[in-house]
């Protein structure tokens, strides 16, 4: 028998909830072991990243099988090829980054601990299952840790805005498991790798029902215009590990269902409906850019700034193409790595200055030298900046959408635009501008947080200098999907 790489990686933070919850008292305990059990996820991902084959990057690889529920064929089933090993180990750097940005908590410390790396396992458990009600599964671990980690440590209207992300995202679960059923009884698998090859004959419903049935979860998650209202919420009422994790990756579970399953299961559909896709990309960019600028509150400018840049993710997939997927792909990954900076970036600003409110600050660069630096990086990465990650993955979106959807592209690239403007406008107006009165004994970074931006920045500028890192995997692990699309 192989070593069991995936169990080992989707359980090891789960495993360290339990003893957290069972065995540990002292907060200086719980927060290490926290991070130990985090820090050796992290290390398994990076490890499995390693080791995977790219000569077969198309097939599952570190595959796990075994009887789960027989007489329904369910299967406990894992396992990762291209598409997937980069967002495992994006889960491992940002979980590990949750933790250190972490380390102030003070208050049901043990709880908090606990909830953190049981979304972790929720997340991790997403991407490397291919049965697809296990998938659905881990689908919903996550909810339970993400409403409570809100509803508890948040900040503002924190119960409103744990209920609200409950709500959208139970409601799109519902609809998914609708689809789920409807799959089964047409092929009468829930086997991921046998759906992406089978020729569906619907039994209950349509093809069209049940790709829009799946889809709408995943557009509640990724998210998209109109069915966003909930992430600024969310978002900013969020403790700022939270928002790094749900900015960072749980967005990315919605791009990721798409390529797996609406894309892979049903081409026919997505290829009918493919300018659909290309408009609210559209939408997406454009609504959210603009309505980014007129924030005053740095949280929810950050929020705002991820639904358009999930727009990036919806056009390349409207692509249809291999270069549009693979730069859908590395804008998730790269996505994940900027904004959870930049979240990062907010909360250690406010836990200093005690307000988010853009107006209210100025000149902190003298007072804060290291989280200026910080925040400057992370800005110029999320503006596109050529030598960092983000312009990477917008440069292959857009070279991908263009031969197909011009118009779309074109205007989609005067997103870049604007998110140019108020990146800028917000660095000048909280670092550089006029000094505030009121901040005069501020402190810089810790030790530890220092460490969380050093582990974000190095995916940022390693993939910005050497793109073929990253999409040497995403190249192999879209070409299923391009070739089930008839693309090639």
């Amino acid at each position: 028998m192989t070593f069991p790489w995936l169990s080992l990686i989707v359980f090891l933070p789960a495993a360290g909830a339990v003893i957290i919850a069972v065995f540990l008292r002292g907060v200086r305990t719980i927060r290490w072991t926290a991070a130990l059990f985090s820090g050796a996820t992290l290390v398994l991902t990076l490890l499995l990243a390693a080791n995977f084959n790219l000569a077969n990057a198309m097939l599952p690889q570190f595959v796990e099988k075994a009887a789960w529920l027989p007489q329904i064929h369910v299967q406990y089933f894992l396992g990762v090829d291209g598409l997937s090993v980069p967002l495992v180990a994006l889960t491992g750097i940002l979980g590990f980054c949750a933790v250190l940005a972490s380390w102030s908590i003070s208050t049901r410390v043990r709880e908090y601990f606990l909830w953190l790396l049981l979304l972790e396992t929720g997340v991790m458990g997403v991407f490397t299952s291919l049965d697809f009600l296990m998938f659905f599964l881990f689908w919903e671990v996550e909810l339970v840790p993400m409403f409570l980690l809100i509803s508890i440590w948040g900040t503002g209207r924190k119960e409103y805005s744990a209920m609200k992300f409950l709500i959208y995202t139970i409601a799109g679960s519902a609809f998914m498991l609708i689809g789920i059923l409807a799959l089964y009884f047409s092929a009468g698998t829930f086997d991921m790798t046998e759906l992406g090859k089978a020729t569906l004959q619907p039994v209950l419903l349509s093809a069209q029902a049940i790709f829009f049935l799946i889809f709408l979860a995943f557009a509640i998650k990724l998210p998209i215009w109109p069915l966003h209202t909930w992430l600024p919420d969310a978002h900013t009422d969020a403790p700022t590990a939270v928002s790094i994790m749900l900015a960072g990756v749980l967005l990315k579970m919605g791009g990721y269902g798409m390529l797996r399953i609406s894309l892979t299961i049903m081409p026919d559909v997505a290829k009918q409906w493919a300018w659909l896709l290309v408009a609210l990309a559209v939408v997406n960019v454009l609504y959210g850019a603009a309505v980014t600028l007129r924030q005053t509150d740095l949280k929810k400018m950050i929020a705002y700034s991820s639904v358009s840049h999930m727009g990036y993710v919806l056009l390349g997939l409207a692509s249809l193409g291999q270069v549009g997927l693979t730069g859908a792909s590395l804008q998730m990954f790269t996505h994940g790595t900027i904004t959870g900076l930049l979240f990062l970036m907010v909360g250690v600003t406010y836990e200093r200055t005690h307000t988010r409110q853009i107006p209210e600050m100025g000149g902190l660069a003298k007072h804060m030298p290291i989280i200026a630096v910080g925040f400057v990086l992370a800005g110029l990465a999320s503006l596109g900046l050529p030598s960092m990650s983000g312009f990477v993955a917008e440069l292959t979106v857009f070279m991908g959408a263009f031969p197909q959807w011009s118009v779309a592209t074109i205007l989609a690239i005067f997103g870049v635009v604007l998110s140019a403007g108020y990146i800028l406008w917000m660095l000048q107006r909280v670092f550089f501008g006029p000094e505030g009165g009121h901040f005069h004994d501020l402190r810089d970074a810790r030790p530890v947080e220092v460490l969380a931006i050093l582990v974000l920045l190095v995916p940022i500028f390693i993939i910005g200098v050497y793109p073929t890192l990253l999409t040497n995997y995403f190249n192999a692990g879209v070409m299923p999907i391009v070739t089930r699309l008839g693309q090639l």
